[in-house]
Protein backbone atom coordinates (compact mmCIF):
# COMPACT_ATOMS: atom_id res chain seq x y z
CA UNK A 1 0.00 0.00 0.00
CA UNK A 2 1.51 3.24 -1.22
CA UNK A 3 0.20 6.24 1.35
CA UNK A 4 0.21 9.64 -0.29
CA UNK A 5 -0.55 12.68 1.47
CA UNK A 6 -2.56 15.24 -0.73
CA UNK A 7 -2.74 18.73 -0.16
CA UNK A 8 -5.31 21.40 -1.99
CA UNK A 9 -7.47 24.85 -1.24
CA UNK A 10 -10.54 22.86 -2.04
CA UNK A 11 -12.09 19.15 -2.59
CA UNK A 12 -15.39 18.17 -4.31
CA UNK A 13 -18.06 17.71 -2.79
CA UNK A 14 -17.29 19.58 0.45
CA UNK A 15 -16.13 22.98 -1.17
CA UNK A 16 -15.57 23.82 -4.57
CA UNK A 17 -15.09 26.92 -7.07
CA UNK A 18 -13.68 24.88 -10.32
CA UNK A 19 -12.36 22.07 -11.50
CA UNK A 20 -9.70 21.17 -9.35
CA UNK A 21 -11.70 20.60 -6.57
CA UNK A 22 -13.66 17.43 -8.92
CA UNK A 23 -9.91 16.38 -9.47
CA UNK A 24 -8.83 16.06 -5.74
CA UNK A 25 -11.89 14.82 -4.38
CA UNK A 26 -12.56 12.20 -7.58
CA UNK A 27 -8.93 10.64 -6.84
CA UNK A 28 -8.51 8.84 -3.91
CA UNK A 29 -11.51 6.68 -4.32
CA UNK A 30 -10.33 6.09 -8.06
CA UNK A 31 -6.58 5.07 -6.89
CA UNK A 32 -7.72 2.81 -3.82
CA UNK A 33 -8.00 -0.67 -6.78
CA UNK A 34 -4.29 0.36 -7.00
CA UNK A 35 -3.60 -0.20 -3.78
CA UNK A 36 -2.86 3.80 -3.10
CA UNK A 37 -4.00 5.45 0.06
CA UNK A 38 -5.00 9.11 0.07
CA UNK A 39 -4.98 11.37 2.75
CA UNK A 40 -6.65 14.75 2.03
CA UNK A 41 -4.57 17.91 3.50
CA UNK A 42 -7.75 20.73 3.45
CA UNK A 43 -8.84 24.55 5.00
CA UNK A 44 -10.75 24.18 7.74
CA UNK A 45 -13.53 26.40 5.58
CA UNK A 46 -17.29 26.38 7.34
CA UNK A 47 -18.28 24.00 5.12
CA UNK A 48 -15.74 21.69 5.40
CA UNK A 49 -15.89 21.56 9.12
CA UNK A 50 -19.88 21.06 9.09
CA UNK A 51 -19.43 18.13 6.79
CA UNK A 52 -19.09 15.79 10.01
CA UNK A 53 -19.19 16.00 13.72
CA UNK A 54 -16.99 13.43 14.39
CA UNK A 55 -13.60 15.15 14.06
CA UNK A 56 -10.52 13.93 16.24
CA UNK A 57 -7.92 16.50 17.01
CA UNK A 58 -4.46 14.90 16.31
CA UNK A 59 -2.27 18.08 16.54
CA UNK A 60 -2.25 21.40 18.09
CA UNK A 61 -0.08 24.54 16.86
CA UNK A 62 -0.63 26.95 19.90
CA UNK A 63 1.05 29.73 17.94
CA UNK A 64 0.52 29.35 14.13
CA UNK A 65 0.20 32.09 11.43
CA UNK A 66 -1.15 34.26 13.85
CA UNK A 67 -3.22 32.37 15.92
CA UNK A 68 -4.23 28.83 17.93
CA UNK A 69 -4.73 26.30 15.24
CA UNK A 70 -5.70 22.26 15.40
CA UNK A 71 -5.01 19.61 13.06
CA UNK A 72 -8.44 17.43 12.80
CA UNK A 73 -8.71 14.17 11.30
CA UNK A 74 -11.70 12.26 10.11
CA UNK A 75 -13.92 10.97 7.25
CA UNK A 76 -16.45 13.06 5.48
CA UNK A 77 -18.33 12.29 2.37
CA UNK A 78 -15.92 9.59 1.67
CA UNK A 79 -12.95 11.46 2.01
CA UNK A 80 -10.20 10.11 4.39
CA UNK A 81 -9.05 14.33 5.66
CA UNK A 82 -6.58 16.20 7.93
CA UNK A 83 -8.16 19.62 8.39
CA UNK A 84 -6.10 22.39 9.37
CA UNK A 85 -8.90 24.53 11.72
CA UNK A 86 -7.15 28.07 12.15
CA UNK A 87 -10.47 30.19 12.61
CA UNK A 88 -8.38 33.77 11.81
CA UNK A 89 -7.62 32.09 8.66
CA UNK A 90 -10.09 30.59 7.62
CA UNK A 91 -13.49 30.93 9.11
CA UNK A 92 -15.07 33.36 6.48
CA UNK A 93 -17.83 32.59 4.57
CA UNK A 94 -18.96 32.12 0.41
CA UNK A 95 -15.74 31.80 -1.77
CA UNK A 96 -12.20 30.22 0.07
CA UNK A 97 -10.66 33.04 -1.74
CA UNK A 98 -12.34 36.30 -1.97
CA UNK A 99 -14.26 38.70 0.38
CA UNK A 100 -18.22 39.37 -0.88
CA UNK A 101 -17.40 41.82 -3.30
CA UNK A 102 -14.81 39.38 -4.78
CA UNK A 103 -11.69 41.14 -3.96
CA UNK A 104 -8.85 38.35 -2.71
CA UNK A 105 -8.02 38.29 0.90
CA UNK A 106 -5.25 40.31 1.34
CA UNK A 107 -4.08 37.78 3.65
CA UNK A 108 -4.13 34.52 0.93
CA UNK A 109 -0.11 34.52 0.89
CA UNK A 110 -0.24 33.56 4.44
CA UNK A 111 -3.44 31.43 4.12
CA UNK A 112 -1.98 29.31 1.89
CA UNK A 113 1.40 29.49 3.70
CA UNK A 114 -0.41 28.33 6.76
CA UNK A 115 -2.07 25.13 4.76
CA UNK A 116 1.32 24.58 3.54
CA UNK A 117 3.35 24.52 6.38
CA UNK A 118 0.89 21.95 8.30
CA UNK A 119 1.00 19.79 5.47
CA UNK A 120 4.53 19.76 5.74
CA UNK A 121 4.69 19.07 9.43
CA UNK A 122 2.43 16.47 9.03
CA UNK A 123 4.98 14.49 6.51
CA UNK A 124 7.35 15.35 9.29
CA UNK A 125 5.37 13.56 11.90
CA UNK A 126 3.14 15.88 13.32
CA UNK A 127 0.30 13.36 13.71
CA UNK A 128 1.06 10.53 15.56
CA UNK A 129 1.57 7.07 13.32
CA UNK A 130 1.22 8.78 10.14
CA UNK A 131 4.40 9.51 7.46
CA UNK A 132 3.08 9.72 3.85
CA UNK A 133 5.66 7.95 0.87
CA UNK A 134 4.38 10.62 -1.48
CA UNK A 135 2.55 14.10 -0.91
CA UNK A 136 1.07 15.09 -4.00
CA UNK A 137 0.25 19.22 -4.43
CA UNK A 138 -2.42 20.80 -6.08
CA UNK A 139 -1.64 24.34 -7.70
CA UNK A 140 -0.37 27.33 -5.88
CA UNK A 141 -1.86 27.32 -2.76
CA UNK A 142 -0.78 24.03 -1.69
CA UNK A 143 2.75 24.65 -3.57
CA UNK A 144 4.88 26.38 -0.82
CA UNK A 145 4.57 22.67 1.10
CA UNK A 146 7.66 21.89 -1.29
CA UNK A 147 10.06 24.76 -0.20
CA UNK A 148 8.73 24.20 3.78
CA UNK A 149 10.08 20.53 3.10
CA UNK A 150 13.16 21.49 1.33
CA UNK A 151 14.05 23.99 3.97
CA UNK A 152 13.66 21.62 7.21
CA UNK A 153 16.55 19.56 8.68
CA UNK A 154 14.51 16.20 8.21
CA UNK A 155 13.68 13.58 5.77
CA UNK A 156 11.18 14.38 3.14
CA UNK A 157 8.90 12.15 1.40
CA UNK A 158 8.94 11.80 -2.40
CA UNK A 159 6.70 14.58 -3.99
CA UNK A 160 4.53 15.49 -6.97
CA UNK A 161 3.11 18.96 -8.16
CA UNK A 162 0.14 18.99 -10.34
CA UNK A 163 -0.56 22.53 -12.03
CA UNK A 164 -4.52 22.31 -12.81
CA UNK A 165 -3.61 25.75 -14.71
CA UNK A 166 -0.30 27.90 -15.03
CA UNK A 167 -2.22 31.59 -14.86
CA UNK A 168 -2.80 31.73 -11.54
CA UNK A 169 0.78 31.36 -10.02
CA UNK A 170 0.62 32.74 -6.65
CA UNK A 171 2.57 35.56 -6.93
CA UNK A 172 3.45 38.37 -3.80
CA UNK A 173 5.75 41.21 -2.77
CA UNK A 174 9.22 39.72 -0.95
CA UNK A 175 8.29 42.11 2.08
CA UNK A 176 5.68 38.99 3.50
CA UNK A 177 9.04 36.28 3.74
CA UNK A 178 8.56 37.04 7.43
CA UNK A 179 5.10 36.09 7.48
CA UNK A 180 5.75 32.54 6.30
CA UNK A 181 8.11 31.52 8.26
CA UNK A 182 10.80 30.38 5.80
CA UNK A 183 14.65 30.85 5.77
CA UNK A 184 16.04 34.34 4.23
CA UNK A 185 17.95 32.21 2.49
CA UNK A 186 15.09 30.59 0.26
CA UNK A 187 14.58 34.57 -1.23
CA UNK A 188 17.12 32.69 -4.18
CA UNK A 189 16.86 31.63 -8.13
CA UNK A 190 17.29 28.42 -6.66
CA UNK A 191 14.31 28.73 -4.06
CA UNK A 192 11.03 30.71 -3.91
CA UNK A 193 12.29 34.09 -5.69
CA UNK A 194 10.29 34.61 -9.32
CA UNK A 195 11.15 37.83 -10.94
CA UNK A 196 11.68 39.51 -7.20
CA UNK A 197 8.52 38.17 -6.07
CA UNK A 198 7.63 35.57 -3.70
CA UNK A 199 6.35 32.80 -6.39
CA UNK A 200 4.53 29.91 -4.57
CA UNK A 201 3.36 27.98 -7.70
CA UNK A 202 7.09 28.62 -8.99
CA UNK A 203 8.77 27.12 -5.88
CA UNK A 204 6.46 24.14 -6.15
CA UNK A 205 7.76 23.69 -9.71
CA UNK A 206 11.53 23.82 -8.50
CA UNK A 207 11.53 21.23 -5.62
CA UNK A 208 8.97 18.49 -7.37
CA UNK A 209 10.25 15.26 -8.00
CA UNK A 210 7.56 14.89 -10.35
CA UNK A 211 5.97 17.22 -12.26
CA UNK A 212 1.82 16.62 -14.04
CA UNK A 213 -0.49 18.39 -15.90
CA UNK A 214 -3.76 17.81 -16.73
CA UNK A 215 -3.41 16.86 -20.64
CA UNK A 216 -0.39 15.64 -22.48
CA UNK A 217 -0.94 18.70 -25.14
CA UNK A 218 -0.75 21.03 -22.16
CA UNK A 219 1.94 20.20 -20.83
CA UNK A 220 3.99 20.33 -24.16
CA UNK A 221 2.67 24.05 -24.47
CA UNK A 222 3.51 25.44 -21.15
CA UNK A 223 6.56 24.62 -22.45
CA UNK A 224 6.56 27.44 -24.82
CA UNK A 225 6.91 31.32 -24.42
CA UNK A 226 2.70 31.29 -25.74
CA UNK A 227 1.66 29.47 -23.18
CA UNK A 228 4.08 29.19 -20.46
CA UNK A 229 3.58 32.39 -18.60
CA UNK A 230 6.74 33.19 -17.77
CA UNK A 231 7.60 29.85 -16.31
CA UNK A 232 8.53 28.54 -19.63
CA UNK A 233 12.34 28.21 -19.03
CA UNK A 234 11.87 26.63 -15.69
CA UNK A 235 9.80 24.23 -17.15
CA UNK A 236 11.41 23.17 -20.26
CA UNK A 237 14.28 22.59 -18.04
CA UNK A 238 12.25 20.17 -16.00
CA UNK A 239 10.83 18.33 -19.16
CA UNK A 240 12.67 14.76 -18.08
CA UNK A 241 9.48 15.09 -14.88
CA UNK A 242 6.98 16.39 -16.91
CA UNK A 243 3.87 14.70 -17.90
CA UNK A 244 0.75 14.94 -18.89
CA UNK A 245 -2.06 13.15 -17.38
CA UNK A 246 -5.95 13.64 -18.47
CA UNK A 247 -8.76 14.45 -16.05
CA UNK A 248 -11.34 12.04 -15.73
CA UNK A 249 -14.99 12.68 -14.66
CA UNK A 250 -16.86 10.83 -11.89
CA UNK A 251 -18.80 8.72 -13.98
CA UNK A 252 -22.00 8.05 -11.26
CA UNK A 253 -22.23 11.52 -10.67
CA UNK A 254 -22.22 12.17 -14.16
CA UNK A 255 -24.35 9.53 -16.02
CA UNK A 256 -27.72 10.54 -17.47
CA UNK A 257 -29.35 7.70 -17.21
CA UNK A 258 -29.36 7.77 -13.13
CA UNK A 259 -28.94 11.97 -12.92
CA UNK A 260 -31.57 13.21 -10.79
CA UNK A 261 -30.46 16.32 -11.76
CA UNK A 262 -32.12 15.65 -15.46
CA UNK A 263 -36.16 15.71 -15.83
CA UNK A 264 -35.89 12.63 -17.84
CA UNK A 265 -33.26 10.21 -17.78
CA UNK A 266 -31.73 8.58 -20.55
CA UNK A 267 -29.10 6.52 -22.32
CA UNK A 268 -27.11 5.86 -25.75
CA UNK A 269 -30.12 3.68 -26.94
CA UNK A 270 -32.65 6.29 -26.06
CA UNK A 271 -31.48 9.62 -27.24
CA UNK A 272 -35.44 10.73 -28.01
CA UNK A 273 -36.07 10.60 -24.15
CA UNK A 274 -33.75 13.74 -24.49
CA UNK A 275 -36.52 16.01 -25.83
CA UNK A 276 -38.31 16.12 -21.93
CA UNK A 277 -34.87 17.49 -21.34
CA UNK A 278 -34.52 20.10 -23.99
CA UNK A 279 -38.08 20.92 -22.94
CA UNK A 280 -37.60 21.81 -19.53
CA UNK A 281 -34.07 23.83 -20.53
CA UNK A 282 -36.35 26.39 -23.44
CA UNK A 283 -38.53 26.56 -20.05
CA UNK A 284 -35.80 27.60 -17.48
CA UNK A 285 -34.11 30.08 -20.16
CA UNK A 286 -36.85 31.79 -21.90
CA UNK A 287 -36.26 29.83 -25.00
CA UNK A 288 -38.64 29.47 -28.04
CA UNK A 289 -39.92 25.88 -28.59
CA UNK A 290 -38.87 24.62 -31.87
CA UNK A 291 -36.62 22.04 -33.38
CA UNK A 292 -33.75 24.15 -34.48
CA UNK A 293 -30.45 23.41 -33.06
CA UNK A 294 -29.44 24.25 -29.14
CA UNK A 295 -26.24 25.17 -28.10
CA UNK A 296 -24.90 25.76 -24.60
CA UNK A 297 -22.37 27.27 -22.46
CA UNK A 298 -21.15 26.72 -19.45
CA UNK A 299 -18.14 28.82 -18.10
CA UNK A 300 -16.34 31.31 -16.27
CA UNK A 301 -16.97 34.25 -18.67
CA UNK A 302 -13.08 35.31 -19.18
CA UNK A 303 -10.68 36.12 -21.85
CA UNK A 304 -9.17 33.06 -21.21
CA UNK A 305 -12.34 30.69 -21.89
CA UNK A 306 -13.03 32.44 -25.09
CA UNK A 307 -16.28 34.34 -24.20
CA UNK A 308 -15.17 37.52 -26.04
CA UNK A 309 -15.42 35.82 -29.23
CA UNK A 310 -18.48 33.59 -28.35
CA UNK A 311 -19.82 37.40 -28.16
CA UNK A 312 -19.11 37.85 -31.37
CA UNK A 313 -20.78 35.01 -32.61
CA UNK A 314 -24.05 35.25 -31.25
CA UNK A 315 -25.22 36.91 -34.11
CA UNK A 316 -23.48 34.41 -36.50
CA UNK A 317 -25.45 31.76 -34.51
CA UNK A 318 -29.08 33.13 -34.48
CA UNK A 319 -29.13 34.13 -37.91
CA UNK A 320 -28.00 30.72 -38.46
CA UNK A 321 -31.07 29.70 -36.93
CA UNK A 322 -29.71 28.01 -33.84
CA UNK A 323 -30.69 29.45 -30.04
CA UNK A 324 -28.04 29.75 -27.10
CA UNK A 325 -28.59 28.88 -23.34
CA UNK A 326 -25.89 30.22 -21.18
CA UNK A 327 -24.63 29.89 -17.77
CA UNK A 328 -21.72 31.57 -15.95
CA UNK A 329 -20.15 35.08 -13.98
CA UNK A 330 -17.17 36.44 -14.16
CA UNK A 331 -15.93 39.84 -16.23
CA UNK A 332 -19.02 42.06 -15.77
CA UNK A 333 -18.53 43.57 -19.15
CA UNK A 334 -19.15 40.72 -20.50
CA UNK A 335 -21.80 39.46 -18.56
CA UNK A 336 -23.51 42.64 -19.68
CA UNK A 337 -22.82 42.08 -23.56
CA UNK A 338 -24.76 38.49 -22.88
CA UNK A 339 -27.52 40.29 -21.11
CA UNK A 340 -28.26 42.57 -23.92
CA UNK A 341 -28.52 39.78 -26.45
CA UNK A 342 -30.95 38.13 -24.43
CA UNK A 343 -33.14 40.85 -24.93
CA UNK A 344 -32.12 41.83 -28.23
CA UNK A 345 -32.49 38.00 -29.29
CA UNK A 346 -35.37 37.00 -26.98
CA UNK A 347 -36.50 33.55 -27.46
CA UNK A 348 -33.51 32.76 -29.21
CA UNK A 349 -30.27 33.65 -26.36
CA UNK A 350 -30.56 33.08 -22.86
CA UNK A 351 -28.66 33.53 -19.75
CA UNK A 352 -28.24 32.54 -16.03
CA UNK A 353 -25.57 34.55 -14.33
CA UNK A 354 -24.36 32.68 -11.36
CA UNK A 355 -23.06 29.12 -10.52
CA UNK A 356 -25.54 26.26 -10.65
CA UNK A 357 -24.32 22.90 -10.76
CA UNK A 358 -27.87 21.22 -10.99
CA UNK A 359 -28.73 23.76 -13.48
CA UNK A 360 -25.29 22.69 -15.76
CA UNK A 361 -26.94 18.80 -15.46
CA UNK A 362 -30.21 19.83 -16.88
CA UNK A 363 -28.33 21.93 -19.87
CA UNK A 364 -25.83 19.10 -20.78
CA UNK A 365 -28.67 16.57 -20.70
CA UNK A 366 -31.12 18.96 -23.02
CA UNK A 367 -28.81 20.86 -25.24
CA UNK A 368 -27.50 19.06 -28.48
CA UNK A 369 -23.62 21.14 -28.63
CA UNK A 370 -21.84 22.49 -25.53
CA UNK A 371 -19.36 25.39 -26.57
CA UNK A 372 -16.13 25.68 -24.97
CA UNK A 373 -13.82 28.38 -27.20
CA UNK A 374 -10.89 28.81 -24.41
CA UNK A 375 -7.87 30.43 -25.64
CA UNK A 376 -6.22 28.09 -23.61
CA UNK A 377 -7.36 25.08 -21.71
CA UNK A 378 -5.19 22.86 -19.43
CA UNK A 379 -7.54 19.97 -19.80
CA UNK A 380 -11.50 21.25 -18.95
CA UNK A 381 -14.09 19.16 -18.13
CA UNK A 382 -17.23 20.75 -19.71
CA UNK A 383 -16.81 19.12 -22.92
CA UNK A 384 -16.26 15.36 -21.30
CA UNK A 385 -19.08 16.21 -19.39
CA UNK A 386 -20.48 17.01 -22.76
CA UNK A 387 -19.53 13.80 -24.36
CA UNK A 388 -21.61 11.55 -21.50
CA UNK A 389 -24.34 13.59 -22.09
CA UNK A 390 -24.46 13.13 -25.61
CA UNK A 391 -24.16 16.92 -26.10
CA UNK A 392 -21.51 17.47 -28.59
CA UNK A 393 -18.84 19.47 -27.87
CA UNK A 394 -17.75 22.44 -30.11
CA UNK A 395 -14.15 23.63 -28.94
CA UNK A 396 -11.18 25.00 -29.39
CA UNK A 397 -8.29 23.34 -30.53
CA UNK A 398 -5.78 23.65 -27.45
CA UNK A 399 -4.85 21.62 -24.36
CA UNK A 400 -7.11 19.21 -23.32
CA UNK A 401 -9.67 20.19 -25.29
CA UNK A 402 -7.11 18.79 -28.42
CA UNK A 403 -6.50 15.36 -26.74
CA UNK A 404 -9.80 14.76 -25.52
CA UNK A 405 -12.09 15.62 -28.61
CA UNK A 406 -11.68 13.98 -32.04
CA UNK A 407 -12.42 16.57 -34.79
CA UNK A 408 -15.41 15.60 -36.92
CA UNK A 409 -13.46 16.29 -40.67
CA UNK A 410 -14.06 14.03 -43.48
CA UNK A 411 -11.43 11.44 -42.42
CA UNK A 412 -12.94 11.13 -38.81
CA UNK A 413 -16.34 11.14 -40.12
CA UNK A 414 -15.24 7.93 -42.59
CA UNK A 415 -13.17 6.22 -40.02
CA UNK A 416 -16.56 6.94 -37.46
CA UNK A 417 -14.77 8.51 -34.95
CA UNK A 418 -15.24 11.60 -34.80
CA UNK A 419 -16.79 12.72 -31.50
CA UNK A 420 -17.02 16.88 -31.64
CA UNK A 421 -15.87 20.31 -33.89
CA UNK A 422 -12.50 21.89 -33.21
CA UNK A 423 -11.50 25.26 -34.61
CA UNK A 424 -7.88 26.90 -34.78
CA UNK A 425 -6.75 29.25 -34.96
CA UNK A 426 -9.14 30.80 -32.15
CA UNK A 427 -10.96 33.38 -33.37
CA UNK A 428 -14.09 34.96 -34.26
CA UNK A 429 -14.41 33.63 -37.48
CA UNK A 430 -12.93 30.21 -37.09
CA UNK A 431 -15.37 30.16 -34.21
CA UNK A 432 -18.27 30.85 -36.34
CA UNK A 433 -16.86 28.38 -38.69
CA UNK A 434 -17.11 25.38 -36.06
CA UNK A 435 -20.58 26.78 -35.49
CA UNK A 436 -21.66 26.54 -39.28
CA UNK A 437 -20.01 23.04 -39.66
CA UNK A 438 -21.76 21.76 -36.22
CA UNK A 439 -25.19 22.92 -37.78
CA UNK A 440 -24.78 20.81 -41.03
CA UNK A 441 -23.62 17.68 -38.87
CA UNK A 442 -26.77 17.70 -36.17
CA UNK A 443 -29.05 18.65 -39.93
CA UNK A 444 -28.04 15.22 -40.70
CA UNK A 445 -29.42 12.97 -38.00
CA UNK A 446 -27.64 9.64 -39.17
CA UNK A 447 -24.35 11.23 -38.57
CA UNK A 448 -25.00 13.42 -35.65
CA UNK A 449 -26.72 10.29 -33.45
CA UNK A 450 -23.81 8.30 -34.47
CA UNK A 451 -21.13 11.03 -33.17
CA UNK A 452 -23.32 11.44 -29.95
CA UNK A 453 -23.72 7.66 -29.43
CA UNK A 454 -19.62 7.52 -29.84
CA UNK A 455 -19.16 10.20 -26.94
CA UNK A 456 -21.39 8.48 -24.14
CA UNK A 457 -19.81 5.07 -25.09
CA UNK A 458 -16.20 6.41 -24.15
CA UNK A 459 -14.73 5.59 -20.76
CA UNK A 460 -13.92 8.99 -19.38
CA UNK A 461 -14.27 7.67 -15.96
CA UNK A 462 -10.89 8.22 -13.24
CA UNK A 463 -10.33 4.59 -13.15
CA UNK A 464 -7.84 4.85 -16.19
CA UNK A 465 -7.12 8.00 -15.23
CA UNK A 466 -5.89 6.88 -11.89
CA UNK A 467 -3.97 4.36 -13.13
CA UNK A 468 -1.14 6.47 -14.53
CA UNK A 469 -1.44 8.44 -11.59
CA UNK A 470 -0.28 5.02 -9.17
CA UNK A 471 2.36 4.53 -12.10
CA UNK A 472 3.70 7.50 -11.38
CA UNK A 473 3.93 7.25 -7.68
CA UNK A 474 4.99 3.68 -8.18
CA UNK A 475 8.18 4.54 -10.46
CA UNK A 476 9.06 7.70 -7.62
CA UNK A 477 9.42 4.75 -5.04
CA UNK A 478 11.17 2.56 -7.23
Amino acid sequence: MIKVLAVASEIHPLIKTGGLADVVGALPGALKRYDVEVTTVIPGYPAVLAASDKWETVAKLPSFFGGRTTVKRGTAKGLDLFVVDAPHLFNRPGNPYTDKDGRDWLDNPQRYGALSSAAAEICHGLVAGYRPDIVHVHDWQAALTLAYLNYAEAPRPKSVITVHNLAFQGQFPRSILGSLALPQRSFAVDGIEYYGMIGFLKAGLHFADRITTVSPRYAVEIQTAEAGMGLEGLLSGRADVLSGIVNGIDDTEWNPATDTKLAVNYDAKSLGRRAANREALEKRFGLDHDNSPLFCLVSRLTWQKGIDIMAEAVPHLVAHGARLALLGSGDKELEGIFRQATYQYSGRVGAVFGFDEALSHLMFGGADMTLVPSRFEPCGLTQLYGLRYGCTPVVARVGGLSDTIVDANDAALTLKAATGVQFQPISGAMLQDAISRAIALYRDRTVWQSMQRRGMGLDLSWNSRASAYARLYQDLLA
